[in-house]
Order: structure tokens, then sequence, then C-alpha cells
């Protein structure tokens, strides 16, 4: 049984720790975050209306890998993933979150949230984590990168892998996020909107299956709109895309009871020829969606194939 220590626990990272585990290992996660989700993360906010969730990340996902089906249809069974139809007919979202199958998954493993990790450090005896606030003790036979390109990239570069070449060149792109929430339900037939030059994606988070509290919008920022505009004020951009969407459904919106604009530096990822990166000389492996291509599935896809490459 060999010690793993994977940094990243979305989907990605906690598919890997599925297979690594199954094989007999031992594996411990890593997450900056607070909690589970990942680009699936979930949003809740107190509002004079109640709680407000919103599926800020991911908006829905698909199946197309027959693996991944069966697993998507496991999720089903359980209640924690729903069909979308306003989405299209093979659109899947979580319930009564987008994170719900991240956080059945998160709970099967030891997990450590809000580690803030700095830098893999490498000593005769393994694998250390360096944490804002010290080095690990515990040394790990192997480690494992389940994160963002441009931050895999970071945490390589002082290992001299060839992997942080390959992360570094893999550009993820930016995305303005606005959340939106109301007293009555808004005054238009429309469901979802698209491809707008200023919004590439609004949609009526509340009528999503399995969604309680007030109305809610998730409107996200078109992809080169968000590149153009990632470093400016966040109320600004709230007032356009607020503005923008008002124009876009043909009505005056009504004072929200909540308005907040989330930035995703790397919201949608690159694309790589490999589907997952391990050397066994360095005991170290790199996976996520940004090595297969910016969607849910590649995500949970390129963490089994990298568990799978690993010797047991």
């Amino acid at each position: 049984m060999k010690k793993f220590a994977i940094i990243g626990a979305g989907l990605a990272g906690l598919a890997c720790a599925d297979e690594l585990i199954a094989s007999g290992h031992s594996v411990r996660l890593f997450d900056k975050a607070r909690g589970p989700g990942g680009r699936m993360s979930t949003r809740r906010t107190d509002s004079a209306s109640g709680q407000v969730s919103f599926d800020h990340g991911a908006q829905y996902f698909t199946a197309r890998d027959p693996s991944f089906q069966s697993l998507i249809e496991t999720w089903s069974d359980a209640g924690i993933v729903a069909r979308w139809p306003a989405a299209g007919a093979d659109a899947w979202v979580g319930v009564p979150t987008m994170n719900a199958p991240v956080k059945k998954l998160a709970g099967r493993h030891d997990v450590t949230w809000s580690a803030h990790i700095e830098a893999l450090l490498k000593g005769e005896d393994g694998w250390h984590l360096k944490f804002r606030e010290g080095a690990l003790i515990e040394p790990f036979d192997h480690i494992i990168l389940a994160i963002p390109a441009e931050q895999a990239a970071d945490l390589l570069a002082p290992t001299g892998s060839e992997f942080a070449a390959i992360a570094a060149k893999t550009v993820s792109a930016p995305c303005w996020t606005l959340m939106l929430a109301y007293d009555e339900p808004l005054n238009t037939g429309k469901i979802i909107l698209r491809d707008d030059g200023v919004i590439g994606w609004a949609a009526r988070n509340s009528d999503k299956p399995g969604r309680m509290g007030p109305e809610s919008w998730v409107v996200q920022a078109a992809p080169q709109w968000s590149i153009d505009h990632v470093e400016n004020d966040q109320d600004a951009v709230a007032k356009i895309l607020e503005d923008r969407l008002a124009e876009l459904l043909g009505i005056t919106l009504p004072a929200p009871l909540v308005r907040s604009a989330h930035r995703w530096r790397y919201a949608r990822s690159g694309r790589t020829e490999f589907s997952a990166l391990y050397s066994e000389e360095m005991q170290l492996g790199v996976c996520g969606d940004w090595l297969l291509g910016p969607r849910v599935e590649c995500a949970w896809l390129s963490g089994t194939s990298l568990g799978k490459m690993i010797p047991t």
C-alpha cells in the first residue's frame, strides 16, 4: 500500500482517489476551498425571503462516455442528479444543488478543506506539502495534482518536471458570473439565454429540479467579454450584466434581493493531447479537465485515467 496526497478535491481528484483506493492505496486529499464543489460549486446566500442557492460554476453536464453514463445512472438512482430539459435533452444537474455529486464522492474520502498549499518538497523519505502555516510532517509516496492548469504550473515549476511546461501553455479562460435573486418570479417566459456578445449564458437557476427558495438567476458573461473585462471592478461588472439581462429579457428588472458578482479566473479549461500525466520515476501525477477539455465529464475521465495509469 502506497500513500498518496491529492491536491484538489474536485471531480478529477475524487475520481482519481476512487481508483487508487480500489487498488488498495491510502489517499488523503487537500483543497483550498471551504467545501466540495470545484467548478461545480454552489453558493448559498441569506435573503429577506429565505436562503437562496446559486449554481455559479458549471450550469449542467452531459455524459457521452459509457463509463460516465453508468455513473450518472447510479447518481440518478440515488436522487443526487436529475435531467434538466430546459438546457437540452442530455443535460443533467446535481440535486438539490450542482455540487451534490461532488459532496457524495467527497464523503467517502479523507479530505482536508481550506488547505492552501504553497510548495511541493521532495525529500529522501518522499513528498511533503508546504502549507501557508508550515510543512506537513507526514511524507507521501506519490503526489497528484488535480487543480487548474495555471495553479499546477506554479507548483510544478520548482520540481523540474516537464509537466510544468504542459500546464503552463494550457491556458484557461476567465468568466464573470452574476447572481441575482428576486421576491417574485420575473415576468418572462424565458428560462435560458445563450450566445450574446455580453452574456454567454443566463438561466433561471430556480427552474432546475429540486431547487427551493426565491427566484434566482445565474448570468455568465461571454468568454471574450470576460477576458476583456477580467480586471474590472466587481460592482461595475454586475451593473453591466444586470442591465444587459434586462435588455435581453425585454423587461424592467425589479430591485433584487441578492446581487453579487464572482470572477472565475480559471473557468473554461484548455485542452491537450493527454488524458492525464504520470511519472513513475518522480512519483508524480497530474489530472484535470484542462487535459481533455472544458466539460464536467472530462474532469472525471481524466482523474479515472490517471488512477488506472498508476501501478498497483
